[in-house]
């Protein structure tokens, strides 16, 4: 259990539900201190999580624009005419 630990946070929506509910950001004792006001702290942390937003989402898998039976059929077709072309060479 810990005790007398208190600490302020900011919880952003995500705007994109398909990575994650929610952010949860935990600020720094001397933020307040060095003149930041909290509107500019929560516009730093929706910031940050459009930013992680941004660069995961290129990461996600894409769909297949094609089949599995459609790639097995175009490996077979490139296996064969490289097998033919292997014995007109010879």
């Amino acid at each position: 259990m810990v005790q007398g630990v208190s600490r302020q946070v900011i919880v952003v929506r995500s705007p994109d539900p398909r990575l994650f509910e929610q952010a949860i950001f935990i600020v720094r004792e001397d933020a307040f201190g060095k003149g930041v006001s909290a509107d500019a702290v929560v516009q730093e942390a929706r910031r940050v999580a459009d930013g992680y937003i941004r660069r995961n989402a290129r990461l996600s898998p894409r769909k297949n624009p094609l089949p599995a039976p459609v790639w097995i059929a175009l490996g077979a077709l490139l296996a064969s005419a490289a097998w033919c072309v292997g014995l007109f060479l010879l």
